[in-house]
Formats: structure tokens, sequence, C-alpha cells
């Protein structure tokens, strides 16, 4: 359905059930009794019980659970939390059937093909929080669609510039002075490089968009692929950035390369700080330099609670899930922990670009400013696979950017119809 692209930052995996003090309950989600999402939900708890299904990795998942944990001591609501793994696939198994959670966590890019599927549950009349006031004007936006409310939103996230403060003194905030200093380390016979880059659809596009290009417009629907400020842009990715990064452009091998400190800088999101902390590397993050005739754009994600078609049902289960939504999305508290301890990127306006925040967070939510919420439309979903294949092409010099792209369109539009 979408493009993985994040699959190496959310990751799932079953739990063994547990249960933790107050009124939570914790389990994988995977077998078929009540305790799966399956059941009603209103358990003994007088003030009603929500199922919430998330896929959150283990540091963040810790803090899910402490949330919950401490929401319950606080109210008269219950939260049921399960770990889900292939949690699009379950979910896309479980809610046409008439089961499944209240609530899930995900980004906000699902909305576009979700809402048409009757997956979700606007919660617009029953919300006692106002969006336009609480939140980010991109994160209040991202969660509406149609003029439904399908969700909130808690934090955000993209990509920036992480540079090795043992081999940089000051973060770049051109490309050219960057270029500067990946020359200086870039020796590839030696396993040195000057940057590391997976090269992606969604890791580019803040270059890619730079010179006023676009992969998509939503508003009129419309591809931006072969748009000659679109071509500028996939060419300046490959000519300017692609020649100081290793030559396996997958994920996994441009992460290693930063994290055992043989480059300078890395282009890649919060979920990356903990890895490369672990490693002990004095890391910083700086907002991605600008290239000389443009100015950074690159997607953004929202990190929301969905409202399921469960919510539909009402009641005490709804109300308990919508109480936990707005308590986890307007708890400044809660908020601040998630960003000092993992990165996540705060959306709630008391908190986004604050001075109280990290300063590596707060790199971050600079460079979320600088960039644009991924598209929610449903033709958002068949971009990704032949942009990245026909970008692989022109990387590897197989074919030029603009017929590469023009085919690229040509499969797209195909798909559409």
């Amino acid at each position: 359905m979408s493009y993985p692209r994040r699959r190496f930052i959310q990751t799932g995996g079953a739990l063994a059930g547990a249960t933790l003090a107050g009124c939570i309950s914790v389990n994988d989600g995977n077998s078929d009794d009540d305790t799966s999402g399956d059941g009603s939900g209103d358990g003994d708890s007088s003030g009603g019980t929500a199922q919430l299904w998330h896929s959150r990795p283990k540091g963040p998942k810790k803090n899910l659970e402490e949330n919950v944990g401490t929401f319950g001591s606080e109210t008269e609501f219950a939260i049921q939390l399960s770990e889900i793994s292939e949690l699009e696939k379950k979910l896309e198994n479980a809610i046409p059937a008439g089961k499944g959670p209240h609530m899930f966590q995900w980004a906000h890019d699902w909305i576009g093909e979700y809402q048409p599927s009757g997956f979700l549950s606007d919660q617009k009349s029953d919300l006692s929080v106002d969006l336009e006031s609480t939140y980010t004007d991109a994160a209040a936006k991202a969660v509406q669609f149609n003029g439904e409310v399908l969700g909130l939103p808690w934090a955000a996230e993209t990509v920036s510039l992480l540079y090795n403060k043992e081999l940089v003194d000051e973060p770049p905030e051109t490309v050219a002075d960057m270029q500067s200093i990946m020359d200086e380390h870039h020796d590839p016979g030696n396993g040195k490089y000057g940057l590391s880059f997976p090269i992606d659809p969604y890791f580019i596009s803040g270059y890619v968009q730079a010179f006023g290009g676009f992969y998509y417009d939503e508003q009129n629907d419309e591809l931006g692929l072969t748009n000659e400020k679109t071509l500028q842009g996939f060419r300046f990715v490959r000519d300017e950035l692609m020649k100081y990064i290793p030559k396996d452009h997958a994920y996994d091998p441009q992460a290693a390369v930063f994290n055992e400190g043989n480059a300078p800088f890395a282009i890649n999101g919060p979920w990356f700080l903990g890895t490369v902390r672990d490693s002990d590397l004095d890391v910083g993050v700086a907002p991605l330099p600008k290239p000389e005739g443009g100015e950074p754009k690159p997607y953004t994600t929202v990190k929301m609670w969905y409202f399921s078609k469960k919510m539909n049902d009402g009641g005490k289960s709804a109300e308990a899930a919508r109480k936990f939504a707005e308590w986890h999305t307007t708890n400044t508290d809660v908020l601040s922990a998630l960003a000092d301890q993992h990165g996540f990127i705060p959306v709630h306006q008391d908190l986004a670009g604050s001075d109280e925040l990290s300063a590596a967070t707060k790199a971050y939510s600079q460079t979320v400013q600088m960039g644009e919420p991924i598209p929610t439309h449903k033709h958002m979903a068949s971009v990704w696979d032949p942009l990245k294949n026909a970008f692989t092409k022109v990387a590897k010099g197989n074919q030029d950017a603009k017929p590469a792209f023009q085919q690229a369109e040509k499969t797209i539009k195909q798909n559409w119809d």
C-alpha cells in the first residue's frame, strides 16, 4: 500500500503479555481473544476501555506504556495497549471485519487511502481540543481530510544534517561549505566518505524539491517529476551529493559509515540519534544546508493517533480513546520527555521550536518548518516505487533524468487508472 520508506524507522515485534500498574493491559495483539483488540473494550472500567495498537520500537514503546499507566491512574478510563507486528496488514484485515482497535498510531500519510476505504472515524464534533490553537498549522492540517478530523497529532519527523563534532567544528549553512569539508574527509580507498545519505525518495526530497520542483501536487492532482525544476533537483542530488557517499545506497550501509566514525556528515532522521549515541559519537544536528539558488524543502510526516472505524460505535470506549488522544497530544510534560529521550519533534504550539528543546530536537524542528507534509491523497501511494526506480537508473548513469521520469510518470498514471 504505502511505500515502506520508514521500514527501518517504525519497527514492530511480538511482546509477551504483561500487566503494568494502573489501568493498562499490554499484549502482543496476536491472539484471538478480546485482548487482541477484537472485544467491545468496555471491560470493567466505569469510564470505559479503549483498545490501542502501535508498533513502536523498544525505547519509545516503554514511554508509551508509562504514559498509558499514568493516564489510567489519573482518570476513570482504561487503556488496553497492544504492540502489533505487521501493523498495516493486520489493520487492513481487522477493520473491515469489524474488529481491531479504537485507535492506532502511525504517520499521517495513510489517511488518503484509509478514509475512502471506510477505515477511519470522524470525531470532529466530539473533541474538546481545538486543533488550530493547539497544534502547528501543518500538524493540524495533516490529521484532517475532506473536512473530517480523523486523529490527533503528537510529533513530526523529517531528515536533517547530523555532523560528527570530532570532525566538524561548526555545521555548514550552505552546501558549498559542506562540500569543502566533505572534500577533506572523502577517501573511499581507505573506507572514509564525505557523507552518509540513504538514497530513497523520502530522504532526497529536501534537495529534489529545493529549486521549486515537486513530486506530486495533491491540490491539482498533478505529477511534477518531469518539471524542469524537479529535474534540476534530481540532478543536484546525483551530481553534488552522491559523489561523496558509499556505493551501496541502501539505508544500513549508509548509516554504518557515519555510525563508525568514517564520515563527517549524515542526512538522517531523529530515529538515528539513539544509534549514534550508543556508539559514543559526539554528534550535532543542524538544518539542511542551502544549495545555491534554492531552499531545502524536505517531506515531513506527522505522527498521529488515528481514530479507527470502531470509534463509530460511540459509548464509553470511544470516549476513553478520545480522552487519551487529547491527553497524550496536549500534555507538554509527556511531549517534552519524548523529544528529549527519543528526538520526537513536538507539534504542540507551546513546544514547537521552543528554546527549552534540546539543541538536536530544535534543529530537527527547524527543518520540519522548512518542509511540507507528505501528500495524503491516495494517488501519492502510487508515486513512490516508480520514482525510486527511475532515480536508480539516473543515479547509475543508465538513463538521463528526463526520459527516466517521463516513463515513471507514465507508469504512475497507468496505476492511477
